[in-house]
């Protein structure tokens, strides 16, 4: 897997940039976020947490208030009357008085929920804003104060943005739309509304990606006519692409600040003005930074917001995005004092403490966005005489499905139990929590090995934070047998990749820190009969840390970790090879890497095949041979010599997003890669498949782009036989008959997300695993978990 970004509605956001304002942030989050923290509200004894990224259910949003022992309990859950997965209800929450309006971006729609005198929270109104259309995605940001309510919705003509405003009759307490703001310039992609503050009849609008992300902020008032008017636009002196001005604003009584998360570096800046009256202009003020000085990648200001007391400024990048608040005092003359900067209990890389808050009074509650592998969480806070405290971490249960075991469920009318399918049926089916999963973990790449003594067959199954195994010899009735955490010091990320050879398996993890080669020696499994058992590693290769794959020659007793990137010997991303001959021993070998390839020009492989050939080129049969999917191309080197190997061939291809794996026929002739990025980046409009004809090897031949029926992106493809298995994402298990080498026909399929349409994206099949004798087929499913499935056999007319 390339990336372990989504793409957010609508809005596309191709780099990590957090773009948090006072109630709610927008980020890019890794696949199984629920959204849990992204949106937050206090007020009268409530703290209200909304939850919106559910894909297998719909949004909810969480209200807690404390109980009779003082502690803070969920009292009420929330969602729409119309409820649907995937609604996104509780993207943004606006509260006032005993009124909380609720923004559900894919349904296009406001809701309003009123306290009754019980204090229990009811529906009431369910509003669309005129004029606007399908994809614009109403409620995504909001701001409110008395009897307005600011609602932006980011998508809105071609990503322009606008903010619609909302007000409150006072005689008769309904809620109806009194105006839709733009800005007088805006720009496709501007994204105006992805900022807004609201005080009395002044409102601030930022639009951060403006001007190649220089940022600009759009003043509005209130005028005579019963209008908004928009009366100046604000740029922050010295910004400049990149900087983001307007990424956070905050406004109260006349005085603004002003968020550039990403000026100087991702330091971050905060400009503050003053709003004079009578002359109706802003006046500068001073610029704040991190009083503790801060780094590059701090992006202080990316969330700001004024509480009654003092300013809070997020800072999520802040010790290696953890995430930190910075709290300032301003006095009557506007010098800022008592700084101080606030943190979580327990917090590690990743989890972004601070991504979303809001505070009322002597209460706060901080949203830990990335907390749990995107899952989140909520903070609350409590005002002591030393400061702010946490009292309470707040969460919800990860929401997935329920094991299918015991009976097979047969593929009939396009349908197995939940699944479409066609001629796949489904034995089984393990989610993830049953594999030792914990909450927001996710499992990616597996592999298979079957025992010599005993012929049963196991899936090896990497997650998030480490690798389960399983026993599949009865397909219907898996049993977890144990697991193998990660490295211990390694952090948990989406990537992990095994591979077996004698009896032991070999495992990497990308973006995981100083992780390196774990190997056990899969003969443990033999005597796991009772619980689950927590195994050790039986040795660990140290001369590498982070590796994204690891590909092994069974024939040869050679590993190759590619994508290495940090920790010993990184081979430019190449081929790090190693001996494992003796896997418990396994010893440096050697480098290869094409410059020629990878989008940094280092030879940086993704993932790879490496094979003793037996193909038709007499030149080279009988030399180890490895392909590599190098990013930028497909590149053959011939590794016989692992002091010498030596680049063959290197060849591109079309509209070229990201060469990702690929996996050669059994006769070693044609080799079919895929690329994982065409799809999403619009360089194609379905899944496409690269068929190379490799029968000279010196001279591979793009001879067949195969396009599929659908466009979702493809992931990790394996053949056996004349049959590939393609794991594409949202699509789930494909399987294409190659019996003609150059024209593979769809026989097959089993999607694993059937809620999620086939469209570009990474939620889930991961990979999969074809090669049992038994016949069966195991799949991994991200979010989901492991399914079994097998193939059925087509009656073929003579």
């Amino acid at each position: 897997m390339f990336s372990n970004l989504r793409w957010d509605e609508a809005v596309r956001v191709p780099n990590v940039k957090w773009m948090g304002v006072a109630l709610s942030v927008l980020m890019a989050t890794p696949l199984a976020g629920q959204g849990y923290g992204q949106s937050v509200a206090v007020g009268d004894g409530q703290v209200i947490v909304g939850e919106s990224l559910n894909t297998m259910a719909p949004g909810y949003v969480y209200v807690y208030q404390k109980d009779a022992g003082g502690a803070w309990a969920e009292v009420q859950r929330l969602e729409s009357s119309n409820s649907a997965n995937g609604d996104h209800f509780g993207r943004a929450l606006a509260l006032t008085g005993n009124s909380l309006l609720v923004g559900s971006t894919t349904m296009e729609t406001v809701y309003v929920f009123e306290r009754d005198g019980s204090g229990t929270w009811r529906e009431t109104q369910a509003m669309q804003a005129r004029g606007s259309v399908e994809g614009d995605y109403i409620g995504r940001m909001a701001a409110v104060d008395g009897d307005n309510v600011l609602m932006a919705a980011w998508a809105y003509s071609e990503s322009r943005g606008a903010v619609y405003v909302f007000h409150r009759d006072a005689s008769t307490g309904r809620w109806s739309e009194s105006g839709r703001l733009t800005g007088s310039d805006s720009q496709p992609n501007d994204l105006f509304g992805m900022s807004v503050a609201i005080d009395g009849d002044v409102v601030l609008i930022g639009a951060p990606e403006k001007d190649g992300s220089t940022g600009a902020v759009y003043a509005f008032r209130f005028d005579d006519t019963g209008a908004w008017t928009e009366q100046a636009k604000l740029t922050g002196e010295g910004t400049a692409a990149n900087s983001r001005f307007g990424r956070s604003v905050a406004l109260r009584d006349g005085r603004a600040l002003i968020g550039a998360s990403a000026h100087e570096q991702g330091l971050g800046t905060v400009f503050s003005y003053t709003y004079n009256q009578d002359s109706g202009e802003w006046d500068t003020g001073p610029t704040l930074k991190p009083f503790d000085g801060g780094v590059p990648g701090t992006q202080f200001g990316a969330v700001a917001y004024y509480g009654e007391r003092e300013v809070w400024f997020g800072a999520p990048g802040a010790a290696g995005f953890e995430g930190r608040i910075y709290s300032m005092t301003q006095d009557e003359d506007g010098d800022w004092t008592n700084a101080r900067k606030i943190s979580g209990e327990d917090l590690s890389g990743g989890d972004i403490f601070g991504g979303a808050f809001v505070v009322a009074g002597d209460v706060a509650v901080v949203g830990v966005v990335g907390d749990d592998f995107g899952l989140g969480t909520a903070s609350i806070l409590e005002r002591t005489e030393g400061g702010w405290a946490q009292v309470a971490n707040l969460f919800s249960e990860p929401i997935g499905l329920e094991a299918v075991t015991g009976d097979q469920i047969d593929c009939s009318e396009g349908t197995a139990s939940l699944f479409d399918c066609d001629d796949v049926d489904m034995l089984s089916f393990l989610p993830v929590q049953d594999l030792g999963g914990g909450r927001g973990v996710q499992v990616n790449d597996l592999w298979g090995w079957t025992d010599p003594q005993s012929g049963r067959e196991y899936a090896l199954v990497g997650r998030y934070d480490g690798t389960s195994f399983v026993d599949v010899s009865d397909p219907s009735d898996p049993r977890y047998v144990g697991n193998l955490p990660m490295t211990e010091g390694a952090q948990g990320n989406s990537w992990r990749d095994i591979k077996v050879f004698d009896d032991h398996a070999f495992i990497v993890a990308d973006g995981a820190g100083q992780h390196g080669m774990q190997v056990f020696d899969l003969t443990k499994l033999r005597d796991v009969r009772g619980e689950p058992v927590i195994f050790e590693q039986d040795a660990h290769y140290g001369r590498i840390g982070s590796a994204h794959n690891i590909v092994i020659n069974e024939d040869t007793g050679f590993a190759y970790a590619v994508g290495v990137n940090s920790g010993g010997e990184t081979c430019g991303g190449g081929l790090h090879m190693i001996n494992i001959q003796d896997p418990l021993t396994p010893l440096f070998a050697g480098c290869f890497q094409d410059s020629s390839t990878g989008r940094q020009s280092t030879g940086y492989s993704h993932d790879a095949q490496c094979i003793n050939y037996h193909g038709p080129d007499e030149e080279h049969r009988g030399q180890e041979i490895c392909f590599g999917a190098n990013e930028t191309a497909l590149s053959i080197a011939d590794v016989t010599d692992k002091a010498a190997p030596v680049a063959m061939a290197m060849a591109s291809y079309p509209n070229v997003g990201y060469s990702h794996q690929g996996w050669i026929d059994e006769e070693h002739e044609y080799f079919y890669m895929n690329d994982e990025l065409d799809e999403i980046g619009g360089n194609v409009d379905r899944t496409r498949t690269l068929v190379w004809d490799i029968k000279d090897l010196d001279d591979p031949i793009l001879v067949k782009e195969h396009f599929a029926d659908n466009a979702s992106s493809d992931h990790n493809l394996y053949i056996r036989g004349n049959l590939m298995y393609q794991s594409n994402y949202v699509s789930g298990l494909r399987i294409l008959d190659i019996s003609d080498r150059e024209n593979p026909e769809l026989v097959g399929f089993f999607d694993t997300v059937p809620w999620s349409p086939d469209a570009p994206g990474f939620d889930g099949s991961w990979s999969n695993y074809p090669y049992f004798e038994s016949g069966i087929i195991v799949v991994n499913s991200g979010a989901e978990g492991m399914f079994i499935l097998r193939k059925r056999e087509r009656n073929l007319i003579p």
